[in-house]
């Protein structure tokens, strides 16, 4: 490829995976370059409105975890949201021309799926038997039992004597000095 420069990048339209959707909804399609505070101004200022009942949160690529943090930001801002989360892939079609036209080389067309993700936050409830749908506060519970277990965990290390117990060096007391050299 070293004889070729990019030129133009296309991406193919995707169906959205949500049917059903009021046509005023509000989608914040978030780019690489995105600014969070900038997003999370405006989506929360949105939300707060009673009139707004559901957003939609896009992105793909290098995007797609700038994403999820505007979804996370905007749930513990906004409590009792009901989402859905949707993981896709988005075609996007490369253009490559050759650097030197005169060389004899074709134009390049690379079409490459990259993922994408689209997340529907609503005051209302949503559809539970829809997959990558999450209760509002679930995370919260999940947190607690994940760090339930996390300190279950811990006290049975200090039980059973630690990481260190079998270690070499380890006598339960002061630190040894290494072994010399000989």
């Amino acid at each position: 490829m070293e004889n070729y420069k990019k030129t133009k990048i296309v991406e193919k339209p995707c169906l959205h995976p949500f049917t059903n959707l009021p046509p005023d909804i509000i989608e914040m399609k978030v780019k690489d370059g995105s600014k969070i505070r900038n997003l999370m101004g405006y989506a929360i200022s949105k939300m707060e409105l009673d009139s707004v009942r559901q957003i939609l949160f896009t992105g793909s690529g290098k995007a797609v975890s700038k994403t999820i943090t505007c979804v996370e930001i905007m749930k513990r801002r906004l409590k009792e949201l009901h989402q859905i989360t949707k993981v896709l892939f988005k075609q996007i079609e490369e253009i490559w021309e050759p650097i030197v036209p005169e060389a004899g080389l074709d134009t390049l067309t690379v079409k490459r799926n990259i993922p994408a993700i689209c997340v529907l936050l609503s005051k209302d409830a949503l559809n539970p038997q829809e997959p990558g749908y999450q209760a509002p506060g679930s995370f919260d519970a999940f947190c607690i039992e994940t760090l339930a277990a996390e300190s279950q965990g811990q006290v049975k290390r200090k039980q059973s004597g630690g990481r260190g117990a079998k270690h070499p060096h380890f006598t339960g007391g002061a630190p040894r000095e290494p072994c010399a050299k000989s």
